[in-house]
């Protein structure tokens, strides 16, 4: 079992920034992430993913406003954030961490970000409420 714990919601004005973190330990070096998000009433959709071999991908309606990034592994520990700018209240919900072994482009496709079923270990999520 890998705990995947996420940080860094909060409450912000449309148009300012927050910087999501998810961490878990290293379980393996060649592992693919993404960060989801659910709004009260919606299903739970992808937002941006980043696979083993460093490359990144993103929802069409967060690209250029959004950056998953990996930090480098600390105490057996990997970090991946996602900074969020010009954040806008369709942004609002509950964001989840997701994680799996690498690599999950090479298994399911471009679009791995998207797909709940691509992720073994999931975060309990982190609250993002953005006010217009």
């Amino acid at each position: 079992q890998v705990e995947v714990m996420e940080s860094g919601g909060g409450s912000v004005q449309a148009g300012g920034s927050l910087r999501l973190s998810c961490v878990f330990p290293e379980y393996t070096p060649n592992y693919c992430v993404a960060w989801f998000r659910q709004a009260p009433g919606k299903e739970r959709e992808g937002v941006a993913g980043s696979d083993s071999d460093g490359s990144t991908t993103y929802a069409d309606s967060v690209k250029g406003r959004f950056t998953i990034s990996r930090d480098n592994a600390n105490n057996d520990k990997n970090t991946v954030s996602l900074q969020m700018n010009n954040l806008e209240p369709d942004d609002s919900g509950t964001y989840y961490c997701a994680t799996d072994h690498g690599p999950c482009g090479g298994r399911y496709g471009s679009n791995y970000y998207t797909l709940e079923y691509a992720f073994g270990w999931w975060g309990q999520g982190t609250q993002v409420t953005v006010s217009s």
